[in-house]
């Protein structure tokens, strides 16, 4: 049976990574994330202030429900790389350039003055990408309100994909798993390890 591994990764008020708590599951949900977060809270977790997620229909609500103070930022990376799959790939260069005036911006309110001028020029052709940044604008834009440093942390999801490559150096070489148990032995030694690293 094929299972997916599933980490949540949190970033101490130090800046530290920590990992805090991994899972398998046949299938990812915002069920399984709710009880992922409810498993947080009973490991004494108290308090989220922000989370970095994608766009997994139900999270934010899972997030909310479970941490109902947490604010969620949706990952500029993931609305990048699904937005510019569809833009044609002669407009692909020039889009990225004006697209970049709009997560780049220095405030929230330049921010939002390039999308109207990103959607003034594009929205003809691209209808459904505009769209999506605005409705998800709420979510997209919440690391505005912090310091660059913080924002470099909370913006995007690149740390725990990049996590998620560490782990692979270690599962990829076993073909198949005994047990559940195994797999989880092993990557808590892989999560050890990396870790480690990270101190």
């Amino acid at each position: 049976m094929t299972k997916v591994l599933y980490n949540i990764m949190g970033i101490t008020q130090s800046g530290h990574k920590e990992i805090l708590g991994f899972y398998a599951c046949e299938s990812e949900g915002s069920h399984f994330w709710l009880g992922g977060l409810n498993d947080l809270k009973a490991g004494g977790v108290e308090d989220i202030l922000i989370t970095c997620v994608d766009g997994l229909k139900g999270f934010p609500e899972a997030i909310q429900s479970a941490f109902p103070h947490t604010e969620v930022q949706l990952c500029i990376v993931h609305q990048i790389r699904n937005s510019i799959k569809h833009v044609a790939s002669k407009n692909q260069k020039a889009f990225m350039q004006d697209l970049k005036t709009v997560y780049q911006a220095e405030t929230k309110d330049l921010a939002e003055y390039n999308l109207l001028q990103l959607d003034e020029k594009w929205g003809h052709q691209y209808p459904m990408v505009m769209k999506s940044w605005q409705t998800n604008w709420d979510n997209l834009m919440r690391y505005f309100k912090y310091s660059k440093d913080i924002c470099r942390l909370i913006y995007t999801m690149n740390p725990i994909e990049g996590f998620h490559r560490q782990v692979r150096k270690y599962t990829k070489t076993k073909g198949v798993f005994t047990s559940e148990n195994a797999l989880f032995k092993l990557v808590f030694r892989a999560i050890s390890v990396i870790e480690a690293k990270w101190k």
